[in-house]
């Protein structure tokens, strides 16, 4: 079962600290969201192993964006 890492609000990624193949633990930092001047860290929902990183550092994303996809 897959699962995805969405954005909670509108704000630009600045750090990405997983990358393909990386296993993860719920609640691991997958990448650093910066929104109104803060820095927000995106969470994995699930254990698994990263399958997709859908976006890379500097892009602004919008609410509900699917960052990343975790199996």
């Amino acid at each position: 079962m897959s699962h995805n890492v969405t954005a909670p609000m509108v704000g630009k990624i600045v750090d990405i600290k997983v990358k393909v193949g990386d296993k993860v633990k719920e609640d691991d930092e997958i990448a650093i969201l910066e929104a109104m001047k803060m820095e927000m860290p995106i969470v994995a929902p699930a254990a698994g192993v990263v399958k997709e990183i859908k976006v890379s550092i500097g892009q602004t994303c919008e609410t509900d964006m699917v960052l990343a996809v975790i199996e």
